[in-house]
Parts: structure tokens; C-alpha cells; sequence
């Protein structure tokens, strides 16, 4: 388990610099130029990914259950990961889903979070998936305390009429072929058993 929470430090203490130390971060993209921070910040993104998945699996296979879910809240969890998809494309093909979700990103990690919450009981899962809501609740209440910044544009495709159609069918099919297939082969587990 102490993996899976070091990872979890990494991977969401990084993504956590804009709220908790802004200007810090500000000065050290200044320091070192924007694309050694980058460099620097997706590498120690990838290695607390790596620690999280690792430690993830580690503790799956000696579980601490701390709660059973009824069946009912898997449906339900299937059903609140319909839009999570649709979500994360939209965060990056700007139309009327990214306008008026806002933080489509963040609003799709609190849904996918929420959704495992509900499916799941073990200690490893309430940290996993706990850690990511608590996060996202976090980073999204700070946006709106902290300055836009210069040059802080989402990369993604630029606006156009057909971004929100291919946000929703493409999601959606992402959605079909992870619950349908890939959850399965990659993680071992399948949402719709």
C-alpha cells in the first residue's frame, strides 16, 4: 500500500504546483525555460503513474475490504462513467461541452473517481479513487481563485461546429470498447460482471 500512496503523492503532488505554489511554479518555468519544465514535469508524472499502477496492483492482491457495494451502485457507477469519455475529448476540442462544463477534464475525473467509489470497497480503491476526487475537487475550487495565466491555453484542436459530435460519438465509443473489452484485459476486471 505504501506504493500505491507514494505514487499518489507524486503523480497528484505535481498536478497540485499550480494550487499550492503558483508563483513557484512561475519562477521555475522562468528559471529553467518552458520546455525543460515540461520535460521535468511529465517525467515526474510518468514515474508517479508508474508507482500508482504498481502499487495499485500490489495491494489488489492482498485486499482490505472496507465496504461491499450493492449491485445496484455498479449499475449506477456504469451509468456515471457514460460521459467521461465525451469529457476528457471535449477538454480538448473546444465547443459548447467545453463551454459549458467549463473544466471538462476535472468534472471527467470526478465522475470516473465517484463512479470506482461506488463499484468498489477496498482500502487501495478509497485511496486510488478517493485521492483523484479529493483532487479534482480541489483543483477546480482553486481555479477560481487563481489568475489565468499567460499562454495557458489547453493544446487541443481549434474551435470548430463538429468537435462537440465527434467529442460525443468518439467518447462514446471509447466508453463501449473500455467496458466492453479493455477494462477486462488491462486491469483484469470486468465492469460488467
Amino acid at each position: 500500500m505504501s506504493l500505491l500512496v507514494l505514487g499518489l503523492l507524486v503523480f497528484l503532488g505535481i498536478h497540485s504546483v499550480s494550487i499550492a505554489a503558483p508563483h513557484w511554479r512561475e519562477r521555475m518555468v522562468l528559471r529553467l525555460g518552458a520546455a525543460p519544465w515540461r520535460i521535468a514535469y511529465s517525467m515526474l508524472s510518468l514515474v508517479g503513474l508508474a508507482l500508482i499502477i504498481r502499487g495499485f496492483g500490489l495491494a489488489r492482491a492482498m485486499p482490505i475490504v472496507l465496504y461491499s457495494p450493492p449491485a445496484a451502485l455498479h449499475t449506477l457507477s456504469r451509468v456515471l462513467m457514460v460521459p467521461v469519455f465525451p469529457l476528457l475529448l471535449a477538454a480538448y476540442l473546444p465547443g459548447r461541452i467545453q463551454s459549458a462544463a467549463r473544466h471538462p477534464m476535472l468534472v471527467a475525473i470526478k465522475l470516473w473517481a465517484a463512479a470506482h467509489l461506488l463499484a468498489n470497497g477496498s482500502a487501495a480503491d478509497v485511496l486510488l479513487f478517493g485521492g483523484f476526487l479529493a483532487w479534482a475537487v480541489i483543483d477546480r475550487i482553486s481555479l477560481k481563485h487563481r489568475p489565468a495565466r499567460a499562454n495557458a491555453a489547453t493544446p487541443g484542436a481549434p474551435p470548430g461546429r463538429w468537435n462537440d459530435l465527434i467529442a460525443v460519438v468518439v467518447g462514446l465509443a471509447l466508453y463501449a470498447l473500455t467496458i466492453g473489452w479493455a477494462h477486462l484485459r488491462l486491469l483484469g476486471v470486468s465492469p460488467l460482471a
